[in-house]
């Protein structure tokens, strides 16, 4: 059965490479005016520590921000579209190498895909202004869990590697939950591993959990958003291939980091994103945002 997800997911990722080099070349004519140099380092750094357990979204976030690469209109997309790929990589390898319960597996893969199809049609139609407010709130969420984590707030863990009755139902409730949740830029990963964590499950089962969640959710929720055109094609080819790169360097030839101290960095720069999101939320809209999303004021 391992077999067969690994091989369903490869294809997945095949066929969502072919629909994203499509629409990219589709609309060459007009690609923005990014600086590639510096999303290729973004996309690179985030993916990297992303596969250490740090996440992806939110310091992706802060620096897409803080760099000017892209719109707020359409990051939540961008943010999906762009680590896509990484994300299939990362589950292919950690699926392989990591024992957990095919059942629980399995159940926990299908509540987050179904979780993201929900989502992904709702976020993508959002106005900017929403998006800049849930992009605020889903930050202080990524943080509260980091926070957590660092201080060991979150009791549970154990050596389990699979799941059964109420708590089986829970963790594929709360699934659904972080696979809508992450089409908004709610990174899955953190509370994906809390969960698993507070069940009583080895905190190993959580990287094929949260990895293979992701990797089946994120090809059919970024479908919908590159078919609405709601995200930054240059930006995310631009992060998506240098990102890839990072992730076989972090998996296969990094085992371990001293990352407490830069989790806290990033803890305190994602604080700051939120605050300018919720800021940038209130404010009157640019004449840059009346004339590029108009139909998102």
């Amino acid at each position: 059965m391992i077999t067969i997800i690994w091989v369903t997911l490869l294809l997945l990722g095949i066929g969502y490479i072919i629909l994203l080099a499509r629409d990219v070349l589709k609309h060459q004519a007009v690609l923005e005016n990014i600086n590639i140099y510096i999303t290729a380092i973004i996309g690179f750094v985030v993916n990297f520590f992303d596969v250490l357990g740090i996440g992806a979204f939110a310091p992706q976030t802060a620096l897409l921000k803080f760099t000017k690469q892209t719109d707020d209109a359409i990051l939540p997309g961008t943010l999906n579209v762009t680590n896509t790929i990484p994300v299939v990589i990362q589950a292919l390898i950690f699926i392989q190498i990591i024992e957990v319960d095919v059942l629980t597996l399995v159940l926990m893969l299908v509540a987050a895909t179904m979780g993201a199809l929900m989502g992904a049609g709702f976020i993508a139609a959002l106005p900017v202004k929403s998006i800049r407010l849930i992009m605020g709130f889903a930050l202080l969420v990524t943080v509260g869990f980091m926070l957590a984590t660092k201080m060991n707030w979150i009791q549970g863990g154990g050596d389990a590697i699979a799941l059964t009755g109420y708590k089986l139902m829970i963790a594929v409730a709360v699934n659904f939950l972080l696979g809508a949740l992450m089409t908004a830029g709610i990174g899955l990963y953190a509370p994906c591993m809390a969960l698993v964590f507070a069940l009583g499950m080895s905190p190993q089962v959580a990287f094929p959990v949260m990895m293979g969640s992701c990797a089946f959710l994120m090809p059919p929720a970024s479908a919908k958003f590159i078919s609405k055109g709601a995200y930054n094609r240059k930006a995310t080819v631009a992060m998506a291939i240098p990102g890839s790169v990072a992730v076989l360097i972090a998996a296969y030839f990094v085992k371990s980091l001293p990352l407490d101290h830069l989790k806290t960095v990033v803890m305190i720069v994602i604080l700051i994103t939120s605050a300018i999101m919720f800021k940038d939320a209130f404010k009157k809209p640019t004449t840059n945002e009346l004339t590029s999303h108009p139909d998102k004021i």
